[in-house]
């Protein structure tokens, strides 16, 4: 919820994006409900990992069932141009049981501020935080960088479900 809040804040709106989904998708819990919500709204998506850690089939075969754009690709820095949002996540080490299919895949993935030099104006980088090193920090001071923003937002989403849970008014508030 706190995502479509955060690319609606930045956007003006949910339906019709192109909207990449990248880095850990197999394990990855944000990236597998973010997916179907996206599907709702007509999104483009476009999922970018390592073979490795592709989306599992069956919510990528829901999600074209329920009449999606799915790609899915391994080739991140291509599909940064026309995107509208890149979803970063990080490749989590706690997931896997063998370190060495780890090292194949720890940093497949680093979006530096070099590899936004022809993407959309408007477009924002989002994560789920906490991140490792998928974003350079150099990417942290342009105006694509909205992971801390997207963080913010969770805060006030989740103290506004609970207001809107227990009944509490509040002063400016919509019931």
């Amino acid at each position: 919820m706190l995502d479509l809040f955060t690319i609606r804040q930045a956007h003006g709106r949910l339906e019709d994006l192109d909207v990449v989904l990248a880095g850990d998708l197999r394990y990855g819990r944000t990236v597998h409900s973010l997916s179907h919500a996206l599907a709702r709204f007509n999104c483009r998506i476009v999922l970018a990992s390592p073979e490795l850690l592709r989306m599992p089939r069956e919510i990528v075969d829901d999600l074209r069932a329920s009449g999606a754009s799915v790609v899915e690709t391994t080739d991140l820095y291509g599909s940064l141009d026309a995107a509208d949002v890149v979803y970063m996540t990080r490749i989590q080490k706690e997931r896997f049981a063998d370190e060495d299919e780890y090292i194949k895949v720890a940093g497949a993935y680093k979006l530096h501020v070099k590899h936004l030099g022809e993407v959309r104006q408007d477009m924002i980088v989002m994560h789920p935080l906490p991140r490792v090193d998928e974003i350079h920090p150099s990417v942290d001071e342009t105006r694509h960088a909205r992971y801390f923003e997207q963080a913010f937002n969770g805060v006030v989403t989740r103290m506004a479900l609970l207001c809107r849970l227990l009944g509490v008014d509040v002063p400016g508030g919509e019931a």
